[in-house]
């Protein structure tokens, strides 16, 4: 794992991959003019969450067919450096998943971003190039959307979907491919695939990199990408990733697939042995969700939140958003901070909800912009990209302005 100081925000879902904070605090209340820190106008539409390691805030952007890894200042929003790489023309997706879609990943001394077709690149602190990989054409009709890991020696990204699907690792240091995993798979015109993220858990004491693939979960020796266990079931299609906790590892697959929990530490082919439980078909999510103290909470594409009993798969509530931002769909992923769960919609608004076996609102809060990535927060502050900017929340009585920014419209 990365050694996250208290406060950074290294990778997508946080400092343990799980979308659990080590603070304690956050903002509970804001608005597009209350305990707004500062805003800053983003070029284009974007997907992918940012990291924060000290005073820099890093994120990932298209801007035509250049894909640019930026630096900003997090006291004021103020771009420190943008670097640029070139990118294919018409590279196929979405509309709803534009160019900028896989968050970066930070341990303080590189950033490394993946682009799809365009390559992994590694950046230094201060926007110098370090190295490119080429892993080759990336193409599938809805995108990718997959972000690259990091530990102490290397980066970890699940390549894909369409016609060449693999499990990849490299080293940081370097950009030299050490070892490469293929998944068989029918084709880019295949609706099917994974985007999911990659998930480093300590297992008995050994690292293992969890990674959802078409219809199986596994877990890889990170030092080899040898297959530990593998276990059966889960559909075709993964956006999900997987999510760990209590000795267990929980993937939703999606599109009449399956949600799984496997019980952590066994060998081989543990479909029939290690399965706790299985929900057939899966709560459709893209977003992963968070565990804590024995439930695990999640949210569902048409907006609805539910808290499981994570030993049993059964429900213990499951209850529609509040917010009218975008009908409650949801694409992110919700955040621990504390006891309290933040919840982003399509439409912006934030729900806060105590992570509890019983179901409590604590604040809805709304930006009004399309937000499809997930929240970060560091040092008490809470960070929001919108397709339309980088918002960042509490710590002051209002808004700040200044250059590259603005203040409500």
């Amino acid at each position: 794992m990365i050694g996250a100081g208290w406060g950074d925000w290294p990778a997508w879902r946080g400092p343990s991959g799980d979308g659990r904070s080590l603070e304690t605090e956050a903002p509970l209340r804001w608005s597009r003019t209350e305990n707004v820190r500062w805003r800053v106008a983003l070029p284009g539409p974007g997907n992918s969450t940012p990291a924060v390691w000290g005073d820099t805030v890093f994120l990932t952007q298209g801007a035509g067919t250049t894909r640019v890894v930026t630096a900003l200042d997090r006291r004021n929003g103020r771009v420190r450096w943008n670097l640029g790489v070139p990118g294919v023309a018409r590279e196929r997706t979405q509309r709803s998943n534009p160019a900028g879609s896989s968050s970066p990943v930070t341990d303080g001394e590189r950033v490394v971003a993946w682009f799809g077709s365009a390559g992994l690149v590694a950046v230094d602190m201060e926007g110098r190039g370090l190295w490119r990989l080429d892993l080759g054409r990336q193409e599938h009709r809805f995108g990718y959307g997959s972000s690259p890991v990091m530990d102490d020696r290397r980066v970890y990204l699940n390549f894909g979907p369409g016609s060449r699907e693999f499990v990849v690792a490299v080293d940081k240091r370097t950009g030299r491919e050490v070892w490469r995993v293929e998944g068989p798979v029918p084709g880019a015109d295949d609706t099917y695939g994974t985007w999911s993220t990659p998930l480093l858990a300590e297992v008995e004491g050994r690292w293992q990199l969890l990674v959802a693939l078409r219809d199986h979960v596994a877990g890889l020796n990170p030092d080899s990408g040898h297959t530990i266990w593998q276990a059966r079931g889960l559909g075709l299609q993964a956006k999900a990733s997987p999510v760990a906790g209590g000795g267990v590892v929980v993937v939703a697959g999606d599109l009449r697939g399956a949600e799984l929990a496997i019980r952590l530490g066994g060998r081989g082919d543990v479909t029939d042995t290690h399965r706790v439980w299985r929900e057939s078909p899966a709560r459709s999510r893209i977003g992963t969700g968070v565990i804590h103290e024995g439930h695990l909470y999640g949210a569902r594409a048409n907006g609805i939140l539910d808290c499981l009993d994570l030993e049993t798969g059964e429900p213990v509530w499951s209850e529609r958003m509040p917010g009218a931002g975008a009908n409650g769909a949801i694409w992110s992923s919700p955040m621990l901070v504390g006891d309290r769960i933040y919840v982003v919609n399509q439409g912006g608004d934030t729900v806060v909800i105590r992570a509890s076996p019983r179901f409590e609102v604590l604040a809805v809060n709304a930006l009004d912009e399309v937000v499809n990535a997930s929240p970060a927060v560091s040092r008490g502050e809470l960070f929001i990209r919108t397709w339309q900017a980088l918002w960042c929340l509490g710590g002051t009585d209002g808004p700040t302005t200044g250059p590259g920014t603005s203040g409500s419209r």
